[in-house]
């Protein structure tokens, strides 16, 4: 019953889900199985009110002392208990199976098409691609809803803190395994169209997997409570013809290509600050801001920082391990090159001037 109003609900649009109160319209079988069990679950609930609380005002209006009802005294009704008993153990049942049929089947990753690993950041996303037409594509996910719409100073967009600037991208009608790691503390990867939620724990490897039975632009965001900017740590998952996903694999490669880094390439310093503030734009500027100057209080200027001016040793073991206790999150998930130019970045900005570079064979030394 539940398998045929599922794929009647995803076929017909599941209008019913699209009312803003309600699930997102399912974009798999599987999102559709939850919504109707959803619905089921909440007409068991429903019909049980009716019923108590019917028999209940019933008893106290038709049986009340003003109209002469004298109470009954009797005591252990075999038949009452009996039908209080299984009534409940009934309904249970009625409740059980199709929850568990649906559990198994969000549970079920066997056979996928692809698998992509999400390892959870404060506060991105990375994937890896690890099977499939797209294996060895990799890339950072990050939110692209802009800071003067976060601080008011503009409107909100229709996908406000739901915009990504890397969404993963997967074909229709192919199954999708998710691995699930984090970097730091817990996250979640949640997204509900897909019917997926699977949580992102540091030194597990957890799974989950999806189907998605037509195109779209699917939006979810992270479901653990992982820190300050928690809420800005959204996912979006594009569903594209199999045309569409080709095409978009032969374009990563390409870029991956192209943003290789040549391992024997002699950095100059202006080339690495100019490189260091783009990678300070995508990782560090919701902390200590564009102006270097953080956030009083909170975050600590950059501009200015007699840690920052120091030796750059310090600086390098505080991006690698990060700082135990505050915000400040390791960034060893960067490349050597990466990290040794937003070092040169912070260092020569604001008024910082630190003319001996930072280079990436430093970085990887200090590893």
């Amino acid at each position: 019953m539940l398998a045929g109003a599922g794929a009647a609900a995803l076929y017909a649009g599941a209008a019913g889900a699209a009312l803003e109160w309600n699930f997102q319209t399912p974009a798999t079988r599987t999102a559709a199985e939850v919504n109707d069990l959803h619905l089921l679950m909440m007409a068991i609930i429903f019909v049980i009110f009716v019923g108590v609380f019917g028999v209940m005002f019933y008893s106290i209006y038709a049986h009340r002392k003003s109209v002469g009802h004298k109470a009954e005294q009797f005591h252990e009704n075999t038949t009452v208990e009996v039908i209080w008993t299984v009534i409940p153990f009934l309904i249970l049942i009625a409740m059980a199976w199709p929850a568990t049929r649906a559990l198994l089947n969000i549970r079920d990753t066997a056979h996928p098409d692809i698998t992509i690993k999400a390892t959870g950041y404060q506060w991105k996303w990375g994937y890896d691609y690890l099977q499939g037409d797209g294996q060895g594509i990799s890339f950072y996910s990050s939110l692209s809803t802009p800071r003067a719409q976060i601080e008011g100073a503009e409107p909100k967009g229709p996908n406000y803190l739901l915009e990504v600037d890397n969404p993963v991208v997967v074909p229709v009608g192919k199954k999708v395994r998710v691995l699930t790691t984090a970097n730091d503390v817990i996250h979640a990867w949640y997204v509900p169209s897909l019917a997926v939620k699977q949580d992102a724990i540091p030194g597990f490897v957890r799974e989950t997997a999806f189907r998605a039975e037509k195109e779209g632009t699917f939006r979810g965001q992270c479901a653990e409570l992982c820190g300050k900017d928690h809420g800005f740590m959204p996912i979006v998952v594009e569903v594209v013809s199999e045309e569409k996903y080709a095409a978009w694999v032969a374009e990563q490669k390409k870029k991956m290509a192209a943003a290789a880094d040549d391992p024997n390439k002699q950095w100059s310093l202006p080339e690495l600050v100019a490189r260091g503030e783009k990678v300070f734009a995508a990782n560090c500027v919701a902390c200590h801001q564009a102006n270097g100057k953080g956030v009083p209080g909170a975050f600590p200027a950059l501009a200015g920082s007699a840690f920052v001016n120091g030796p750059h040793d310090a600086l390098l073991k505080l991006l690698l391990e990060g700082r135990k206790g505050t915000a400040m999150a390791s960034f060893k998930q960067l490349t050597d090159t990466e990290l040794a130019a937003v070092a040169d970045y912070i260092r020569n900005s604001w008024g910082n001037a630190n003319p001996e570079p930072v280079l990436p064979a430093q970085v990887k030394a200090a590893r």
